[in-house]
């Protein structure tokens, strides 16, 4: 994996804000667009372009709204991110393309799919959250506290929210290790041996410091947002879905893909055993593949 080869770009919405995009691997390929967790930014770990061209594979990513290079939308809801998408797909010329979500992108990946049903092929979650107050989930039970206090703060006292993610971020912005050393007590093994290899700590380590280089704003949204009213329907999803979770996730529970999987029409889920967290840069080779299958790609919507 590698930030080299990229092409960068800003596209301004139809609304004036700027987002920052990064492109990689096949230009002529078929796209698919990457969202990042949270915090996160356009510049998370991916395969190399050279894997990306071997998958033939044209990978979209970038920074949501208040992260890194792209302005902030405060109150933005997880649906906004389909109009964000769709107008970056027009600046690069993108009729049709695949959408995939890293745990806080996951929902994000979902509203492209509900919103944009003539444009993406299909879509895919990797350890992602169900919505808050969904029926029949305890969405906190198994999650670690940092999610939920965090969380629990977007529900209580968002001044208090803003106070703690700001001071997260100022001592990102001096080392970002810093937020997977505050992390650390509570991830699992397998989560340990991921963050443990010395080129995705890198990785990790850059995509925190380019998401909070300019402050906390995108990360505060992003709670926010994933903890109130999506602005969207689960069920007018009609493009297939493949939701992946590591057994042993502590940050978002695969109680979560479990409950997505029985209210989304096409919807397939895979739990890994032996996979927790941070699995999810592992699987997404194999995800972008799935994604991008010829005989798959223009299935017809039921």
């Amino acid at each position: 994996m590698t930030l080299e080869n990229d092409a960068q770009r800003t596209v301004v919405t139809p609304d004036g804000r700027r987002l920052a995009v990064e492109t990689s691997g096949a230009p002529d390929g078929p796209a698919v667009f990457l969202l990042h967790g949270t915090p996160g930014s356009r510049s998370g770990p991916r395969p190399r372009p050279v894997v990306l061209y071997r998958l033939g594979v044209h990978l979209v990513c970038y920074d949501r709204p208040g992260y890194g290079d792209s302005d902030r939308r405060e109150g933005r809801r997880v649906a906004d991110a389909a109009a964000d998408v769709a107008a970056i797909a027009d600046d690069l010329g993108l009729e049709r393309f695949a959408v995939v979500g890293r745990s806080g992108g996951g929902p994000h990946a979902l509203a492209c799919a509900a919103l944009l049903p003539e444009r993406v092929t299909r879509a895919a979650v990797l350890v992602g959250l169900a919505p808050a107050g969904s029926p029949d989930l305890d969405w906190y039970a198994g999650m670690a506290d940092a999610n939920v206090d965090d969380f629990g703060l977007a529900d209580e006292d968002a001044a208090e929210l803003r106070l703690s993610l700001t001071l997260r971020a100022q001592d990102a912005q001096r080392d970002p290790v810093t937020l997977l050393e505050f992390l650390r007590p509570q991830l699992t093994e397998p989560d340990i041996r991921v963050v443990d290899d010395v080129t995705i700590r890198r990785l990790l380590a850059a995509m925190y410091a380019e998401a909070l280089r300019h402050g906390p704003d995108g990360w505060i949204d992003d709670v926010l947002a994933l903890r109130r009213g999506w602005g969207f329907d689960l069920g007018a999803i009609r493009a297939p879905v493949r939701l992946w979770h590591g057994e042993q996730d502590r940050f978002t529970p695969v109680a979560h893909s479990r409950w997505l999987a029985d209210r989304i029409t096409n919807a397939e889920v895979q739990v890994q055993p032996g996979a927790a967290h941070f699995g999810a840069v592992e699987i997404l080779p194999q995800t972008l593949a799935w994604l991008t299958t010829p005989e798959l790609a223009d299935v017809r919507r039921r």
